[in-house]
């Protein structure tokens, strides 16, 4: 953390606690509900709301080690909406055949799966005050 130009404000911590607090919460509906992780997570409102703070502080997070935490956010987000948009564009023709919809099943658990580790491995870092590593 020496590295940084400027040590966070201990609200913002809070703050980010809060964020990772909400997308959690998405995936947790997504395992407990009818929806899947990444459903639930993309679309469902707490991680939207998460989503919509990280751009709301991100300034404030600059030059902190708290800016990674705001950038892996952000990016877990985005990537499993457009993976899960390329999972669904490459599926939606084999559905014709059935095939689709294993397939659709098996990216969407993986997309899943990888929006858990991306939470957890985030949360923890920041329980530790350490950057997420890029």
């Amino acid at each position: 953390m020496n590295d940084f130009a400027r040590t966070p404000d201990p609200s913002l911590v809070t703050y980010t606690h809060v964020i990772y607090g909400l997308h959690a919460l998405s995936v947790l509906i997504g395992i407990t509900g009818a929806a899947t992780i990444v459903g639930s997570f993309i679309f469902g409102l707490p991680s939207i709301i998460a989503v919509v703070m990280n751009y709301a502080r991100r300034s404030e997070a600059r030059e902190t080690w708290l800016e990674s935490h705001f950038r892996w956010q952000i990016r877990t987000f985005w990537w499993a909406f457009f993976t899960s948009v390329i999972v669904l564009m490459l599926s939606a023709p084999l559905m014709l055949i059935l095939v689709g919809f294993a397939t659709a099943a098996l990216g969407f658990l993986i997309i899943g799966i990888w929006v858990l580790y991306r939470v957890l491995r985030g949360w923890l870092a920041l329980r530790d005050g350490q950057i997420v590593p890029q």
